[in-house]
């Protein structure tokens, strides 16, 4: 950098923070291996999620109202199905069936005219010390409850994962809080709701931010930037294979064995065993809830 020129942003995402922070050689693996490592199998759940949110995000943000029924919400499951990750065609079967009676549910009392204020919007905003990033799943504005007669933004994810979610899951989510800020910056309206929408029980884990929590959400999404931005110029300065695994080292838990990469990783093996790619699908608490769907 040249003298007196500003200090490059680190940019980043929720997801390749938390990445960083869980599992460092995760992170080499997934944003800095070039070409990228082998990844494992997919898994059943993400395909059970990201079909899930397709149909939604058609749902809300491309269909007409005269789109927004049943039968087209049970037509636009069968065409988007994938079987990538099932044990066999029959479990695949089943969990279309059960997934589609799930999205019917979730939808049963929406209002088809209904028009939010961003679906899959990507929202952003900068610090001094970085540029963060994300795609919200929905984003509501609704009449704002201080009584102003105006409208605020309410955050909304959701998720597809078996287990039941609460507030503090909502109010603690790193995502969520940075998906807040930079709805704040990109729409100008006021935002402290967060909410995330869980469709196998048909619930709404619900919290609001004030910007003391909005706030220290923030500071942890710095210190992990810069933790990033310090171990990435490490790597751009070139690193022995010795070198990169002490820079970037494994941090084994029970949650390796469900890593993309836990077959070229023996440490990770060695704390978990590997998941089938299915196992996911009726744990109640498989992978970390941001990773979830």
């Amino acid at each position: 950098m040249l003298p007196g020129m500003p200090k490059r942003l680190f940019v980043a995402t929720p997801t390749k923070l938390l990445t960083f922070a869980d599992c460092k050689r995760k992170y080499r693996y997934t944003y800095l291996e070039t070409p990228r490592p082998p990844k494992g199998p997919p898994w059943a759940h993400n395909t059970v999620g990201a079909i899930v949110h397709e149909v939604l995000a058609d749902f809300f943000g491309r269909w007409p109202a005269s789109r927004r029924t049943p039968d087209e919400v049970v037509a636009k499951m069968r065409s988007s199905w994938r079987s990538e990750g099932f044990r066999d065609e029959q479990q695949s079967l089943d969990w279309r069936d059960r997934s589609t009676e799930m999205v019917l549910g979730y939808l049963r009392d929406s209002d088809p005219y209904y028009e939010p204020r961003g679906v899959e919007r990507t929202v952003a905003f900068t610090t001094e010390r970085a540029s963060l990033r994300g795609r919200v799943d929905r984003i509501d504005e609704r009449p704002a409850r201080d009584g102003s007669g105006g409208t605020e933004l309410a955050i909304v994810d959701y998720k597809t994962g078996r287990r039941p979610l609460t507030a503090v899951d909502a109010r603690s989510s790193l995502a969520m809080a940075l998906y807040v800020l930079g709805a704040r910056r990109v729409l100008h309206k006021p935002c402290t709701r967060v909410e995330l929408h869980h469709l196998p029980t048909n619930t709404v884990a619900a919290a609001d931010h004030d910007e003391a929590s909005l706030g220290r959400h923030q500071k942890r999404a710095e210190s992990m930037a810069d933790d990033a931005a310090a171990a990435e110029a490490k790597w751009a300065e070139g690193l022995t294979p010795a070198e990169a695994d002490e820079a970037f080292p494994p941090e084994p838990s029970p949650l390796c064995g469900w890593c993309d990469f836990a077959k070229i990783c023996p440490q990770g093996r060695r704390e978990a065993p590997t998941r089938d790619p299915w196992a996911g699908l009726d744990e109640p608490s498989p992978i970390p809830l941001e990773e979830a769907g």
